[in-house]
């Protein structure tokens, strides 16, 4: 079968290659891919990765072999995914880390979902509830910073999205923010949460903004670059203030099941800005790292 493969030895840092069909263990069932969708830190440390490892980690399409022990969705089923190697005709999956995909919904739209769902989802769910309480996400023009947004505000939080420019702003009013801000300087009162995608200065800055007793998801570095606490920054009175990082995406598959839920309601929606198939992936890398993807990048795997 053809996948797209991590060739460090290239310019690109991937290439189209033949590559062994995948032989699902126990308790795995094999997919054809329809649809993978690309992440950012894909993107960014695809040639980092060993060469000929499968690239990708979201996909949807049906199942075409069914786990053995007869757990899990059956074949033809149309199922979205989390796993490595999806960037290819066929990939094996977990049974617990595929979810049915409901009638009606497309299979672009579920590939969206799994990396930036789980990301936004299990991070939000971390800081405790949110009914009532102030939520800053930075990024928010990103495909974790609009699920965060649509899901704090479902939760009962009033939402501030931080975005990079005005233009990155658009629309989020309508996904659920009170208020959207251009970087941190004009975010006026504190906030109980952040989920933080920028890193450097961003990070610093927004851990300032933090309440008493507040909580600083750190899920992300789009910038590159440090982040510089200056001495003394991270003593505060009154209740202690946390700094929590993520990347906890093990059995995915029920809170897969909970966002194709949230989706099919119309209660969150995750755009996709950027579309094509798999053979023109550099295309969207570069959209990606040029920040010209609002929402997700998609690929046809045809």
């Amino acid at each position: 079968m053809q996948a797209l493969i991590a060739a460090p030895d290239t310019a690109e840092g991937h290439r189209l290659a033949e590559v062994p069909e995948p032989v699902p263990a126990p308790g795995q069932l094999l997919v054809e891919v329809r649809q993978s969708s690309v992440n950012f830190g894909e993107a960014r440390f695809r040639a980092g990765m060993p060469a000929g490892t499968v690239l990708g980690y979201d996909a949807a399409g049906y199942v075409v072999r069914a786990a053995e022990d007869g757990s899990g969705p059956a074949v033809g089923d149309r199922v979205v995914a989390f796993g490595p190697g999806t960037w290819a005709e066929r990939a094996v999956f977990d049974v617990d880390s595929v979810a049915r995909i409901p009638d009606g919904l497309d299979l672009a739209a579920a590939a969206a979902l799994p990396m930036v769902g789980l990301t936004a989802l299990r991070t939000l769910r971390g800081a405790g509830p949110l009914l009532g309480r102030r939520v800053l996400v930075t990024g928010a023009s990103g495909g974790v910073g609009r699920l965060a947004v649509q899901l704090a505000r479902l939760g009962g939080a009033t939402v501030v999205a931080s975005v990079g420019s005005p233009a990155r702003g658009e629309g989020l009013r309508d996904l659920g923010a009170a208020e959207v801000v251009v970087g941190l300087d004009d975010v006026r009162e504190p906030v109980d949460v952040v989920v933080e995608t920028v890193g450097g200065d961003h990070l610093t800055r927004a851990w300032s903004l933090l309440k008493p007793g507040g909580i600083c998801q750190s899920i992300g570095w789009a910038s590159g670059a440090a982040a510089v606490f200056a001495p003394n920054s991270t003593f505060a009175l009154g209740e202690p203030r946390r700094l929590q990082s993520f990347g906890d995406t093990s059995r995915p598959g029920a809170d897969l099941a909970t966002l194709l839920a949230f989706v099919a309601a119309g209660d969150i929606s995750l755009p996709v800005g950027w579309r094509d198939s798999w053979k023109r992936v550099d295309d969207a890398i570069e959209a990606l790292l040029g920040r010209r993807v609002a929402g997700k990048a998609v690929l046809d795997i045809d």
